[in-house]
């Protein structure tokens, strides 16, 4: 019988570990979606129909690389049912992609355009790819090709694609310009995320952590608490969390520690955050910063705090650590960083969570405006994409939180509910075509 302890089992490679974390991402979004339908009392075939994607498209794409050889890379892109309008989602390039983890973030974005009340619904798209371990060329090669492979299912009328992980602005304007040339003219609406020069956005930088800094002034103001009164802990420094950090510490604030891939800082009075920056950029990382300590990311999120921000990857928060999670609050700006069991136990410990779906829905929002004036062709200034955000983003709030009274659910519920019932009115009204 020793031989079958679990300690004499293999431990799980990265790859297992990963694999394990999207089929976690997306039975918990299953789990919720089916939370909501019984809630909601949908009828049978509107809960088949939206359980399940509409598309799940694998492609090859075969690469001539810089030594001459050719080399295949896998691609994926996987679509929802477009009830409400064309898909939305973002292209990912990353070594350990696959079809399934595509699945969860698109169904994660299909319930985040609706809780917003977009005319969208959800999509995501991905290569399996080393971007690293390439050169410009070989990613654009790369690019161009797997652009030219979905094109029978992408346009600014079917499905609007955007950046995501190790993708930007220069890969979304090779996408605009291969379909561009095989339409015979130009198409700015056909992604989002790419440089202003084509139709970009002012405002988009910035986006999902200005909406998720949002989403916080209005968890503050239901607890009945002020940015000045509170200290916040962030898990990751990117993109996200640094402009989260920024908005928060404008405010007054005191963001007490920070972490990125390399590791993570405290200082129980606080950190100068344009500072960190500047370090950051200097330094590449934020260890080492001046009037700091060393602190474990695992340990980070155990912190005395009154806001926690999970800003970096999934199922950060868990069974095994819920229970010494200090903060009153959640702000989830990654997708999925909670997973199921550790949501019930915040739950029942009070923790009030803002939950991805919500919290980190500024970035899809800002591609709509982007979208918008794409197809009208007049574009805003960055004043009025910030007051449309907001005013975006605190509707929705306040959708999600008069659920969350009403049925006296958790926000997460909340939110699924809200999503799901308009995307489900919208399938109810155009009925099964058979």
């Amino acid at each position: 019988m020793a031989v079958e302890k679990k300690a004499k089992r293999p431990r799980k490679s990265t790859t297992e570990l990963r694999r394990l974390n999207e089929i976690s991402m997306l039975d918990t979004a299953r789990y919720f979606f089916d939370v909501a339908a019984e809630r909601l009392e949908l009828e049978d075939w509107v809960r088949k129909m939206l359980r399940f994607p509409k598309r799940k498209l694998i492609v090859n794409i075969p690469v001539q690389m810089d030594d001459g050889t050719i080399q295949n890379f896998e691609g994926f892109r996987v679509q929802y049912h477009p009830l409400l309008g064309p898909c939305k989602g973002g292209i990912r390039y990353h070594p350990d992609v696959t079809v399934e983890e595509v699945e969860a973030l698109a169904v994660l974005m299909t319930w985040k355009c609706s809780v917003m009340n977009l005319p969208f619904v959800g999509a995501k798209g991905g290569i399996r790819c080393n971007p690293a371990e390439m050169s410009k060329v070989e990613i654009e090669r790369m690019t161009r090709r797997y652009a030219a492979e979905i094109a029978p299912i992408i346009g600014p009328d079917q499905d609007i694609p955007a950046p995501d992980v190790y993708t930007g602005e220069r890969e979304m304007a090779w996408i605009v310009d291969t379909i561009s040339m095989h339409n015979h003219s130009f198409m700015p609406g056909l992604v989002t995320g790419k440089p202003k020069v084509l139709g970009g956005s002012e405002g988009r930088e910035g986006a999902t952590g200005r909406g998720g800094f949002y989403v916080a002034q209005e968890t503050l103001k239901h607890l009945g608490m002020n940015f000045r009164d509170t200290n916040i802990v962030i898990q990751g420094f990117g993109n996200v969390g640094y402009h989260m950090a920024k908005y928060c510490f404008d405010q007054g604030a005191k963001i007490t520690a920070v972490s990125d891939v390399n590791g993570g800082i405290h200082n129980s009075n606080g950190l100068d955050i344009p500072k960190l920056k500047q370090h950051l950029k200097d330094t590449g990382s934020v260890v080492g910063f001046a009037d700091s300590e060393r602190v474990e990311n695992k340990d980070l999120l155990e912190l005395d705090c009154d806001m926690l921000v999970p800003a970096a990857l999934e199922n950060q928060i868990t069974e095994e650590n819920a229970d010494r999670i200090k903060a009153k609050m959640i702000i989830e700006l990654a997708n999925g960083p909670t997973t199921l069991e550790a949501d019930r136990i915040l739950y029942e410990r009070g923790v009030f969570v803002a939950p991805d779906i919500l919290a980190n829905a500024g970035g899809v929002t800002v591609s709509y405006f982007e979208w918008v004036q794409d197809r009208a062709f007049y574009f805003w200034d960055a004043g009025t994409v910030d007051h449309m955000l907001k005013r975006y983003m605190t509707e929705a709030f306040q959708r999600v939180l008069g659920m969350h009274l009403d049925h006296g659910v958790e926000m997460r519920t909340a939110a699924y509910m809200v999503s799901v019932n308009r995307v489900a009115e919208a399938a109810r009204v155009r009925g099964l075509y058979a």
